[in-house]
């Protein structure tokens, strides 16, 4: 059995909450529909009422049968009982399961919007960490499930119900033969608690692994140009086979959990039934040592209400081990919406507009708390200046720039923005202060005007156009099919590299940033591309303080100062032409990535050939 639990331990920020905790919780969001939730009720302790109808009438047929016999005035009114009770019933559930389904989908609506406004809410380092496809399943397999209980414990409710009023019942027939019942019940409750531990556990694994479904699919699919390149279809169907083969064996491994439930039950519902037809029936001889005598009526009644019983009260108490199922699910959403945040926030303070001067002062930071990239970073960028980062890889540009965007927590030192610590502001205030353009843009499915427009919803198409027609006179937008309403596709699927970036860097131009953010935006394109992004890249440098990482001559020729980081420190800053004159790390740089980019240097080679 441990097998199949293999690689589905929790993910670090789960948490265990009791049962009494969960349900305390999962009530606050009912108690918010309390009107639907009282009609839900009320309509649930009349559908109880209405099921014990049937049986008493069926009784007062049977004792006037055994009396004078039924005339018709009785007839009509035991087939008038029967057909209203019926006609009744059937209204009254339909609209308890109206107001259910409302009731539930109003809490799963609520659950679902918290569960992701939390993941929305969390630090980029939460899903470095934690795989996009597990946080999905929580939010929709798990939010689904809980509704799927939620509408078995309605049920629940009413076969309660319907318990209570027919212990009444059979106190009204038999006070002896009902304490009798009274005393047999518990042995079947109880058995049916003992299936609640093993009910949970495999519910929590279940849902853990579909989890991993989600991921292997969601991995194959994203993944699924370079599986081909590398002909691995294969390797991925193998790997999806293997985590759905694990699926199954754990949902059957539930299944026979759950199953197990009601033949167990039943075995002892009629060992119970049997005992009671036993004494029962030696009562209507009135050869009952502790029992008085009861009628064949009565008797009749009462073992017809007892097994009308046994069903309410075995479904109440294997729900419990059923409603594991729902916990379970909870406890997942919830741990996700009480996962703590990495980033420590002291106050919110705002600033109507940033002059854009950032200070790192005695910096140190590291994905883990073992590793520092940045030991003790140390720099200053002006209001209004622009500075590109250089350096071999893992020399710590990604990390200042995750650092200012506040992706990141740094575990020491200082980072003020306008000399205010980075810690005392507003996260989404300062957030919009900043335009980021990544390596690789991400484009949302639409056209290329709703993706320049997302970080400025107002404007217009004509702002929009009169932008874009700045860069390179809008030859850009001559090479879209339909301009800006021509569509990007998934991911920005239908554009090539070069009109991505160029997107992206129209939705920062549109967006008027005050501190600009590039990393590297020029990599993999044609020159004709790559001088209409160096347009667009001008037009944002010269308005904000920018910081740039570049891989393109071009991009730091035009920054106002260099900063050459090795193993997470600043070795040396300048201008290109003095860096290169001072013949230290950055001349190297230069000779090995960006000397072959320089108009010399081509020139240089035409002539040699």
């Amino acid at each position: 059995m441990a097998g199949i639990f293999q690689g589905l331990d929790a993910e670090d920020y789960d948490r265990t909450y009791t049962d009494k905790e969960l349900v305390r919780r999962i009530w606050t969001y009912f108690k918010t529909y309390q009107t639907k939730f009282n009609w839900t009720v009320a309509a649930t302790l009349l559908m109880a009422i209405l099921g014990t109808a049937l049986p008493i009438i069926i009784f007062q047929a049977i004792e006037a049968a055994a009396g004078d016999g039924l005339d018709p005035n009785t007839m009509i009114w035991l087939i008038t009982g029967v057909f209203s009770a019926g006609l009744l019933t059937y209204f009254v559930n339909w609209f308890r399961r109206v107001k259910s389904a409302e009731i539930i989908a109003d809490v799963v609506l609520n659950m679902r919007e918290d569960a992701f406004s939390a993941a929305a809410g969390q630090d980029m380092s939460f899903f470095d960490e934690f795989s996009s496809s597990r946080i999905l399943s929580r939010i929709t397999n798990d939010t689904e499930e809980f509704s799927q209980v939620v509408l078995l414990a309605i049920d629940v409710i009413n076969q309660l119900g319907v318990a209570l009023i027919m212990i009444i019942v059979l106190f009204t027939i038999n006070v002896p033969l009902t304490l009798l019942v009274l005393i047999l019940a518990p042995v079947v409750v109880f058995a049916a608690l003992g299936f609640r531990r093993a009910a949970r556990r495999v519910t929590r694994q279940s849902a853990r692994v579909m989890g991993e479904v989600n991921r292997s699919i969601q991995e194959a699919v994203t993944g699924i140009s370079v599986a081909k390149n590398f002909r691995q279809e294969g390797f991925i169907y193998n790997e999806f086979s293997e985590v759905n083969a694990q699926s199954y064996t754990l949902n059957v491994a539930r299944a026979r959990v759950i199953a197990s439930i009601f033949p167990t039950l039943n075995t002892l519902a009629g060992i119970a039934t049997a005992t009671l037809l036993y004494f029962g029936g030696r009562a209507t001889l009135g050869e009952a040592v502790f029992l008085p005598f009861i009628t064949i009526g009565a008797w009749s009644l009462f073992i017809a209400t007892v097994d009308r019983l046994w069903f309410p009260m075995m479904n109440g108490a294997a729900f419990w081990s059923q409603f594991q199922q729902g916990l379970s699910a909870c406890e997942r959403v919830f741990a996700l919406i009480d996962s703590d945040r990495a980033i420590e926030q002291t106050d919110s303070k705002t600033f109507d507009k940033l002059s854009g001067e950032i200070k790192f002062e005695d910096v140190a930071f590291g994905y883990t708390a073992d590793e520092l990239i940045l030991p003790k970073f140390n720099l200053t960028i002006k209001p209004g200046e622009s500075i590109a980062l250089v350096g071999h890889t893992g020399a710590g540009k990604s990390s200042i720039i995750k650092l200012v965007t506040r992706f990141y927590e740094f575990q020491a030192g200082h980072v003020s923005i306008d000399g205010t610590d980075i810690r005392e502001l507003d996260l989404e205030a300062y957030r919009r202060k900043l335009g980021i353009v990544s390596q690789v843009p991400f484009l949302f499915d639409g056209t290329v005007a709703d993706n320049i427009r997302y970080a400025a919803p107002d404007a217009t198409d004509e702002e929009i156009i009169a932008m874009a027609n700045k860069i390179g006179e809008g030859d850009w937008l001559d090479t879209l099919p339909e301009g800006i309403d021509s569509p990007v596709g998934e991911r920005g699927s239908q554009l090539s590299m070069g009109q991505r970036q160029m997107v992206a860097l129209m939705r920062v131009l549109i967006h008027n940033p005050e501190i600009f953010i590039l990393d590297e935006a020029t990599a993999s394109i044609d020159p004709f591309t790559e001088s209409q992004i160096q347009e667009a890249l001008d037009l944002i440098i010269q308005n904000t303080t920018a910081i740039v990482i570049a891989h393109r001559l071009s991009t730091i020729r035009n920054v106002d100062r260099i900063i050459v980081l090795s193993q997470g420190e600043v070795i040396e800053q300048g201008s290109h032409d003095e860096l290169v004159a001072a013949g230290g790390h950055y001349a190297e740089l230069y000779d090995t990535y960006f000397r072959h980019q320089s108009l010399a240097y081509i020139e240089e080679q035409a002539w040699a050939k």
